[in-house]
Order: C-alpha cells, then sequence, then structure tokens
C-alpha cells in the first residue's frame, strides 16, 4: 500500500497496520534547508514563486518518511487576493495592509477573478502533484471564514480577537456579508486546489475556540458546512477547529471526513465519544480522527517524543480511522531528530 493509498484509507476509516503520519507545518524554521532559503527570498517570493512553494514543500519528505506533503503557503493569501493583503511584522506577527472597518471597505472586497489572482498555487500543486507522484497523499488547505475574518477585522494577529467578537454582538449584517464573500472565495480556492491535484483539503478553524458555545453555529461552523457541501461529494476534507472539543459532534455532521484534534483533547475518549453519540449513529456517520500530540514535545529529547508518541498510538489500538499529527502545528523550535523519532516510531508501530 503506498502513502498515498494509506493516507485515504484513513479518512475512511478502514482499519490499517499503521496510521499514515504526516505533521501540521511541516516545513519552516526548525529545518535549517527552509532558513538557508529564507535567506535569500522572502516569504511572499517563496509563497507566490511555484519552483520556490514546491522545493519548501517538498523539503520535510526529503528528511522524513512522512505520508503526506501539505502545500507550503498561508490562509491570508485568500484576503489578499479579496483585495486586503498582509505582510509579517519587523517584530513578528502578521499585519493586514488596513484593518476592515467601514462598509465601503467591505464592499471594495472582491471575488472576481480569484482563480487568476490564485494561479500561482494551483502551478505549485500541478508541480508538486508531477514530482509526487501517486506515492505520497497531498493535502492543500486554506482558513475558515471565521478565522480569516479575525485577522481582516482585527488588521493582523491578536491576543484575544476582541473587535471580531464585539462586531458579532453589534452588526451582524456587516460580519455575515464578509463571511459571506470568504465562503464564496474558498469554494472556488478548493475547487482550483481539488482540481490542480490535491488529495484532501484541511480547513483551519484556529480561531473558532474564540467563539461562545451556542454562537459557534452561526459564527463559524454553518458557513464551514456550506464549503464542504459545495465540494464534490465524498471528497475529503480535514476539518482543524483548535478549542472546540464540545462541537465535536456537530464539526462530525458538517461534511468533513477528518476531524483534526488540538493536543488539549483525550483522542481515544474523543473517538469513543463519536462513534457512540446516537444522533450519529442514526445518520450512519463515521469520521476520521487526526492528531493529536502535543508539539512542545518536539523542542524536548527523542526518548522523550518516543514515550509519548507510543503512548498516543496505544490509545488509538484497533480503533479505526486515525491519522497520526500533531495537536497544532510545528513550532519553530523544534528539532529536527525528535521529529524523525515521532515519523519513525509510527512507521514501526503495527497495529
Amino acid at each position: 500500500m503506498t502513502s498515498r493509498e494509506r493516507f485515504l484509507a484513513a479518512c475512511a476509516c478502514r482499519p490499517l497496520e499503521r496510521p499514515p503520519v504526516w505533521i501540521m507545518r511541516q516545513a519552516g524554521r526548525y529545518l535549517p534547508e527552509y532558513r538557508d532559503l529564507k535567506a535569500r527570498h522572502s516569504f511572499a517570493e517563496l509563497v507566490r514563486t511555484p519552483a520556490l512553494a514546491a522545493e519548501v514543500t517538498l523539503q520535510p519528505l526529503r528528511r522524513f518518511a512522512l505520508d503526506a506533503a501539505i502545500l507550503f503557503s498561508d490562509i491570508l493569501v485568500v484576503p489578499e487576493a479579496l483585495g486586503q493583503g498582509y505582510r509579517f511584522r519587523d517584530e513578528g506577527g502578521i499585519a493586514m495592509e488596513f484593518r476592515l472597518e467601514t462598509r465601503a471597505q467591505l464592499d471594495r472586497l472582491s471575488t472576481a477573478d480569484l482563480r487568476e489572482k490564485l494561479g500561482y498555487v494551483g502551478k505549485t500543486l500541478r508541480l508538486l502533484r508531477r514530482q509526487l507522484g501517486d506515492k505520497k497523499a497531498l493535502l492543500g488547505f486554506g482558513g475558515s471564514p471565521w478565522t480569516l475574518a479575525c485577522y481582516m477585522i482585527e488588521g493582523g494577529g491578536s491576543e484575544d480577537f476582541a473587535l471580531i467578537q464585539r462586531l458579532f454582538r453589534t452588526d451582524r449584517a456587516f460580519l455575515d456579508v464578509l463571511l459571506e464573500k470568504l465562503t464564496v472565495a474558498l469554494i472556488d480556492f478548493f475547487k482550483l486546489q481539488i482540481e490542480t491535484g490535491v488529495d484532501a483539503i484541511q480547513i483551519f478553524d484556529s480561531w473558532g475556540g474564540l467563539i461562545a458555545g451556542p454562537d459557534y453555529e452561526p459564527a463559524s461552523l454553518q458557513w464551514i458546512r456550506r464549503i464542504i457541501a459545495a465540494l464534490p461529494a465524498g471528497f475529503p476534507v480535514i476539518l482543524y477547529a483548535k478549542g472546540t472539543a464540545p462541537h465535536l459532534a456537530a464539526q462530525a455532521a458538517s461534511g468533513a471526513r477528518v476531524l483534526s484534534v488540538d493536543w488539549t483533547v483525550d483522542l481515544a475518549a474523543a473517538h469513543d465519544a463519536l462513534t457512540q453519540d446516537p444522533t450519529l449513529r442514526a445518520q450512519n456517520i463515521r469520521v476520521a480522527l487526526q492528531g493529536n500530540l502535543d508539539p512542545a514535545l518536539l523542542s524536548t529529547t527523542p526518548a522523550t517524543v518516543r514515550y509519548e508518541t507510543l503512548s498516543l498510538l496505544e490509545s488509538m489500538r484497533d480503533r479505526p480511522g486515525h491519522i497520526f499529527n500533531l495537536g497544532h502545528g510545528i513550532p519553530p523550535d523544534a528539532k529536527p531528530e525528535c521529529v524523525a523519532t515521532l515519523v519513525n516510531t509510527v512507521r514501526e508501530w503495527k497495529n
């Protein structure tokens, strides 16, 4: 069985001798070859130049026996294509070109010609598909409408994204227009990725956990559900929504084939709860789970990583539909030897 076949089998909840493994944010500052490339090119150049983006995507696969490659890009390419650019601040963090505050600014955001504006992503994916062939899975991604809106309303990164939470309470009509535009754009963007070779799409609802419990559906999940419904039937969509464990059953009913769970969740308990949920059982809904090793462990020692990786694998023994991953993106201070230990431990383990 190829890595690609193993990944797709896990998405379909079929029993496997071992789970497939890939790592969120596989490329980055923890790899010296990436740092070398970054010293010669800006982040924007790396993202927008297909040959460079493909090279960064493939760097981790040359070091580690991963089952899937994830496109090197950024979730903020979508707001940029709509007309609100972004950059990285010198002191760290993300800054948008402007804070989205007025109806005039909102009206100027356009979903027209999105495929042309993001054509470089399609070119990168075609390059990757040719180089990977049928042996490795290729994953595309994008942010959820809510998570993208967080950056657009705040004007960049924030500790609490208080502005969008206030907007949700005080001007829902304004926010809904923005979320509608983002939903239309993301449907087009994900279809572009599917047409150019990806085997699955991961939607990052990274700031879904900011939303008060009953508001998660109107603020975020309803838009994610619309996106998934607009994609080809049965196409594997992975939903990662940090800090939203109480909503796992609702997310499982969204049409996503895989739920990616953050590191604060007991993965085996989540699997059992979803398997036994009466509403999901009545609708014959089964989802795979992805995760969820604590990313901070990759900054410790190989022995620690091996122990914790084996503990997680054993907790999921005889529970089909597990894709091994971190519970969040790989940190910049991760040690390559710890990443190698993680991947090798998963590959050597037998169910």
